[in-house]
């Protein structure tokens, strides 16, 4: 079964809180997580999917930041060589109140498999994996 997946929180954030809540929940889901923690750039996701030869990247983001860190991510992964990888982004990725299908819809043009506003269950994310990964 590939359902080895890459999480962690992306740039200058350090909400571990979240972080820690969606590894217990996808470990608990079935998924091997392999967790680069808060802080991390692009390139320790990628570096950790090459390494793993995980299926999946989850990148989170509580602070506001994440279109900015997110930005270039999917064309970092295909020249690392990871074409079909999937990328997932969630949390409160845009500063200030934001139209959540535009939000959405910047993310989806950037590479985006799917994209979580706040307060999203972590099982919707997983469910959304398991359909993705073909593992349902």
């Amino acid at each position: 079964m590939k359902n080895k997946i890459v999480l962690g929180v992306i740039g200058a954030d350090c909400h571990a809180v979240g972080n820690k809540v969606l590894d217990h929940a996808f470990t608990e889901a079935g998924f091997e997580v392999v967790n680069v923690g808060v802080l991390s750039s692009q390139e320790d996701f990628i570096n950790a999917a090459i390494e793993t030869n995980a299926s999946a990247i989850l990148v989170s983001s509580l602070y506001g930041h994440g279109e900015i860190d997110c930005r270039g991510l999917r064309e970092k992964c295909e020249e690392a060589g990871l074409k079909d990888i999937i990328l997932y982004a969630g949390g409160n990725l845009v500063v200030g109140k934001q139209n959540w299908e535009e939000v959405e819809k910047r993310f989806l043009d950037m590479g985006f498999d799917r994209v979580y506003g706040p307060g999203t269950s972590p099982d919707e994310g997983i469910n959304d994996l398991k359909k993705d990964l073909n593992l349902e």
